[in-house]
């Protein structure tokens, strides 16, 4: 997975959290298609359906094969944090940091120009993710797209 410096993490990643708020705020008690999915969030389906696969190793989703086959939650979306998500997807964040303005690693003893600027943010970004449940966040989604039909 290719990132930025400055992303957070990568397309895949953020194709997955789609993916995944789909499913929380739908609620679906059969499991729902993946292209459907890809068609409601406009994303490529073969890049999808491997996404969707690394989620169902790590357990964030359930796939069933056949006719009635899709996809479906894990578990419940309350229990699911952006940052499983993410992981699942990037793999965890290294132990060392890299230096945001692309020098060599950034560490309190060697500091690049922006650190002591950039080491509270990113920590502030880890605790987000860390922190938001799905749940949570395909509720405001919901209530984003009210505000926004209501216009």
């Amino acid at each position: 997975m290719v990132k930025s410096r400055f992303m957070l993490y990568s397309k895949s990643a953020e194709y997955a959290i789609q993916a995944m708020i789909y499913l929380a705020e739908h609620k679906p008690e059969k499991p729902v298609m993946i292209r459907k999915i890809a068609e409601s969030y406009n994303i490529p389906y073969q890049f999808l359906a491997k996404i969707m696969q690394v989620l169902v190793k790590n357990r964030l989703i359930v796939a069933t094969r056949g006719r009635t086959g899709g996809v479906k939650l894990g578990k419940d979306p309350k229990n699911i944090y952006l940052n499983q998500i993410v992981y699942a997807i990037d793999g965890l964040p290294p132990d060392q940091e890299q230096c945001v303005v692309g020098l060599d690693l950034c560490t309190d003893d060697a500091p690049c120009p922006l650190h002591d600027e950039w080491k509270p943010i990113r920590q502030r970004l880890r605790d987000l993710l860390a922190g938001e449940p799905l749940d949570d966040l395909a509720q405001r989604v919901i209530e984003k797209r009210k505000k926004m039909t209501a216009k």
